[in-house]
Parts: structure tokens; C-alpha cells; sequence
């Protein structure tokens, strides 16, 4: 068979080798027949208990969970069970077999199309990768439905010599990956699936290579072919070449060695070689990924995305947690961080992200009512989130982060609610931190270009590059129509980073970067000759980028930033970066 290579979105770094293991899916292309309608309740019984099966499965994958796992496993597993349960999943389909008598499985596929529909709908890249959530609970159910199973390969002598199995799926779900944490498991290659994927997300916290988006990689590498994963690149070689495979086998070997070395500076300070001290943090999903950000040596979190307390229940459960139960969140980070500063974003969800997953959305949700716009239309919802915020800063240095922002007016009446939620506080006898720091989100090119609005009110400034580089460049990342064109060294993405930084450090106030460009070793220098003290990641890209800071002479970059920022050619802006990185 000949070489080919496969290009996808790359979501988790480092080299993978191993054998293809495919999981064939339980593919929602299933018998479509009408049940008799003495047998029609019958058929509502055969799904209840394929149901019921699949409740019992989740609970037990979740009570074996190894105690060293991520937190986002046992917290996606919670999402599925949550799915399983809503009436949109447990009751419709029973509802179709009666009125329509639909055998089961066709009665349970017709209304995950239904919701998928939906869900295809919304703009937002993160909560319309939730679909694919819907899509493996009802997989499992089918998988019951079918009696077909994800079955493993029985594990032979000598595997890890061999070469660790590659899983190569149409999808995966958390739940599936847990039966190969403690295989001989390599990496794994998906059809669907982005950059805010379950998969992609797991796949981080795991530290496993992987990449998703690969569209039909699972129709063309077969079982047991030879498959090389390039996690930094989102590219996969089937059944390469030896002179490929031994490349590719020294530099998986190289980065072990290199990985190794770097666990080495987790309590050295990030400070450059001319003597800059530079702040790292992390950027966490839930409470439970404050011991890894620790562990990665953080200073604190720079980003904590609370959407992720909403999830599972916003879009198709409807229901929303609680201010005592997002307090209980915020205060656990904040104890769990031990006095390092914990920076919260308020809820970033909208019309793109519905409460109904049924609410029509709008034409356009990316540049529609979400984020702070929704928050300030929605006043209960939003005040519940700021008084639990800042009942959790009586325990510990919390600073509050507005996504979004982009008009005075909108500044304005954000500070004035935290007032509110304040004044609210003080009535009910509740202790918060009164001096609470109030950042904005710099993620809109009008946030950017209109600073001085900003920096006359707020305390700190946090640059989302991830949806910054998305509305300079008109867009959607999640489209793989348009992906190549997504470029964070694009000219005016740099003149708006740069400005900003820089007009920040001139009014005296601390700006950070939260995005991907943050975690990514090949831009370090630039943001450091940009101006930019302060990192914010994913746990895992840590020490690579405290490695590159602890190389990095300031003096050495600076020469080179008029050059990089006045130039508009793409390619010489690519090359002026590498030589930064080559001095």
C-alpha cells in the first residue's frame, strides 16, 4: 500500500507511532420499520431499557474512574448521564414510537437528527461542537439497541515495543476513551471534532497526540496500518515510509528527552535572560483543573471559562446552576489556587448559545445577542453569577473578566450591575472582596481601536486572540472552508495586538493574553517584544513557554518588532518571527 498523508486541526501536542485501531461506529444509519401497534409498547420498553443499560454503564465507568484522572472526564461523563436523562432524549422518542410506531432505534435517530438540526444552527464553535455530545450518548443507546459494542483488541505481549495502538474513529466519546487509559494507547485520529471538541479537550488534559477534523480518515486507513500522528502539525502519515518513520521516531524521542528536562523548571521563575520577570497562568475550564495548573508551576489563573458550569444544561436541559452552586464552584478554585489570583470571566453564551436548544436563533449569533450582550439583557441571570463571584472573593484574590465588551454603555452598565450585586451582598449581610478588580475582554476589533474608553474604567485588560483574529479577519474558525485563512501573524492582527499592549503598559495597567497565541512556543518572542508580561494557557503548554521565555533576551528581540510590525507581506512576517527565534 502507498504512503498517504492526512491533514486535520491539530488540538494536542507531540508525536504519536503505533498501529491503527478502528472503532467502527454504530452508525445512526439504522433499520427504519413500523412496529405493529399491539407491539408498541413493547418497543417503548426495548428503548427504556437500552436506556436505563446505558445509565448503568456511565455510573460505573464514572465510579472507576482512577483518581489521578482529568477533572473534564468525570465532568463529561456527568454531561452524558444529564443528556440521557433530559426529556429531549428520554421522552420524545418514546413519544414518536407511540404516534408514529417507529421501531426504536429509528424513533431515537429521527429526533437526534432533529436536535443535531438545531445544534448545526448555532454559531458559536464551542457550544455547536456540542452536538456531538447528543450524537455519542445516542450512539451508546443504538450501540445497546444493536448489541454491537466498542471492542477492544485483546493486548499482546510485547505491544509497547511494537508500537502503541493508534484509535482511529469517526468520533470518540470521553466515555469510550476511558477503556484506553490504561492501554498501550498512542494517540488517536477523528473524522469530526475541533478545537473545542470533547475529544480535542480530553485529548489536552491527557497530553495525548491527537488530531480531529481529518473528514474520512476513518474510511481510508485501515485496521492495523502503520500510522505516525504530528500533533503540532494536525497531520497524519499512513503506512509511511522507513526512512519517514525512523525521522519521525527521533524526534518522538527528542521531545521525550526535551520533556523531561523541561519538568525540571516547574519552581524556576519565568524571567527572561536580561532579568524580566514574566507572569504565567493557566486557563482552566472547572475547579478541578486547579492541581494541574499548580503542579504546572501557574501563578495563577488567567482564564477561568465559567460557561463550563453551565454546560450540559444550557442549549437542551434548560437549567441553570444556582448562585449558591456557582459559588461553591468559584470559592473551590480560589481555595484550591492557595492565594494565587483566580480571574473568572463572566458567562460568555447567547443567542448563539440558546438557554432552549429549540429558541430560533438568530441569522447571524457570532454578531448577535451573546456574551455580555446577552448577560445585560438577561439582568437576574447575570446578577446571580456576579453575587456568587464575589461571595467566593472572601476567600481569596479573585479578579472579574467582561467578555465581549465593545461600547462605553455596555462598560458602564456592567460596572454598574457589579454594584448592584454588591449592594445586594451588603444587604443580606454577606462578606465579598469590596476592591475587586474588573477587567475587560479585548476580543472585538472596535474593543481594540476605542481603548482609551477602556483603560479610563477598568483595571486590567485580557486579549482574546482566538475570536480577536476570528471578527478582524471575518472568519469562523470552526469552518473548514475557511480555516487556512485564520492567521494570527496576519498584519492587522499584529497592529491590534501590539497597540493594545502597548497603550495598556502606558496607562499603567496590566494586560494579559488568554488565547491560543499565548500557549503557542512559536510566538513567544513576538508577544515579549510586543510588551506582553503576562501568559495565560492551558496547563499543559506551561513549561514549554516558561523553556522559551528563560532563552529569550529582550534586548536581542527588540531591534526586530519595528521591522515585524511595519511589514504587510505574510511571508516575510513568517520569516522575521523564525529569526527571532533562531538569535
Amino acid at each position: 500500500m502507498a504512503s498517504f498523508t492526512l491533514h486535520g486541526i491539530p488540538v494536542s501536542r507531540g508525536i504519536a507511532i503505533g498501529r491503527a485501531h478502528l472503532l467502527a461506529p454504530a452508525a445512526l444509519d439504522v433499520k427504519h420499520y413500523l412496529v405493529p401497534q399491539e407491539q408498541v409498547e413493547a418497543e417503548v420498553q426495548r428503548l427504556q431499557k437500552a436506556i436505563a443499560t446505558v445509565h448503568k454503564e456511565l455510573q460505573t465507568i464514572w465510579n472507576d474512574l482512577p483518581k489521578d484522572s482529568p477533572a473534564e472526564l468525570g465532568a463529561f461523563i456527568d454531561v452524558h448521564a444529564l443528556i440521557l436523562s433530559d426529556p429531549m432524549i428520554a421522552e420524545v422518542p418514546l413519544d414518536i414510537i407511540r404516534s408514529r410506531s417507529y421501531n426504536a432505534e429509528w424513533a431515537l435517530v429521527t429526533q437526534i437528527d432533529e436536535l443535531s438540526a438545531q445544534f448545526d444552527e448555532i454559531e458559536d464553535a464551542y457550544l455547536r461542537e456540542r452536538k456531538s455530545d447528543i450524537q455519542q450518548v445516542g450512539e451508546r443507546v443504538l450501540k445497546v439497541l444493536t448489541g454491537t459494542a466498542t471492542a477492544l483488541p485483546p493486548q499482546a505481549d510485547g505491544e509497547e515495543s511494537a508500537g502503541r495502538m493508534i484509535v482511529v474513529a469517526h468520533d470518540i466519546s470521553p466515555a469510550d476513551m476511558l477503556q484506553f487509559k490504561d492501554r498501550a494507547f498512542g494517540g488517536f485520529v477523528t473524522d469530526l471534532g475541533g478545537q473545542n471538541s470533547h475529544t480535542a479537550i480530553v485529548a489536552r488534559s491527557l497530553d495525548i497526540p491527537a488530531a480531529v477534523g481529518m473528514y474520512n480518515a476513518s474510511a481510508l486507513i485501515q485496521q492495523d496500518d502503520w500510522v505516525i500522528i504530528d500533533g503540532d502539525a494536525g497531520v497524519v502519515i499512513v503506512d509511511p515510509a522507513p526512512n519517514v518513520l525512523e525521522q519521525y521516531r527521533e524526534r518522538q524521542a527528542r521531545l521525550l528527552r526535551e520533556r523531561k528536562k523541561l519538568g525540571k523548571l516547574k519552581k524556576t521563575p519565568a524571567v527572561t535572560r536580561d532579568g524580566t520577570p514574566i507572569m504565567l497562568l493557566a486557563n482552566i475550564e472547572l475547579p478541578d483543573d486547579c492541581p494541574a495548573a499548580m503542579e504546572a508551576g501557574a501563578m495563577g489563573v488567567g482564564l477561568f471559562r465559567s460557561e463550563f458550569l453551565f454546560m450540559g444544561r444550557t442549549g437542551y436541559l434548560n437549567k441553570l446552576p444556582s448562585e449558591d452552586e456557582q459559588f461553591e464552584s468559584y470559592r473551590k478554585a480560589v481555595m484550591a489556587m492557595k492565594g494565587r489570583p483566580v480571574t473568572i470571566r463572566t458567562l460568555d453564551i447567547g443567542a448563539d448559545k440558546p438557554l432552549d436548544a429549540a429558541e430560533q436563533t438568530s441569522l447571524n449569533p457570532a454578531l448577535g445577542l451573546r456574551a455580555i450582550r446577552f448577560c445585560l439583557a438577561e439582568p437576574q441571570m447575570f446578577l446571580a453569577q456576579l453575587r456568587a463571584i464575589l461571595r467566593a472573593s472572601a476567600y481569596g484574590p479573585i479578579k472579574l473578566l467582561i467578555p465581549m465588551l465593545a461600547h462605553a454603555f455596555e462598560i458602564d452598565q456592567s460596572l454598574a450591575m457589579i454594584e448592584q450585586a454588591k449592594n445586594q451582598l451588603r444587604d443580606a449581610g454577606k462578606k465579598f472582596d469590596p476592591l475587586i478588580q474588573v477587567g475587560a475582554m479585548i476580543e472585538i476589533p472596535a474593543a481594540a481601536l476605542t481603548l482609551p474608553m477602556f483603560v479610563k474604567r477598568m483595571d486590567f485588560l485580557s486579549i482574546g486572540t482566538n475570536d480577536l483574529i476570528q471578527y478582524t479577519l471575518a472568519i469562523d474558525r470552526a469552518d473548514h472552508e475557511v480555516a487556512h485563512l485564520y492567521n494570527p501573524l496576519h498584519p492587522a492582527v499584529l497592529y491590534l495586538l501590539s497597540s493594545t499592549i502597548a497603550i495598556g503598559a502606558k496607562a499603567g495597567i496590566p494586560v494579559s493574553v488568554c488565547g491560543e497565541m499565548a500557549g503557542d512556543i512559536k510566538l513567544t518572542r513576538l508577544l515579549l517584544g510586543m510588551g506582553l508580561r503576562e501568559f495565560s494557557m492551558h496547563p499543559t503548554q506551561l513549561l514549554a513557554v516558561k523553556h522559551e521565555i528563560l532563552n529569550s533576551d529582550l534586548m536581542l528581540i527588540a531591534p526586530h518588532m519595528k521591522k515585524i510590525l511595519r511589514t504587510m507581506e505574510p511571508a516575510m512576517i513568517m520569516s522575521a518571527v523564525e529569526q527571532l527565534r533562531a538569535d
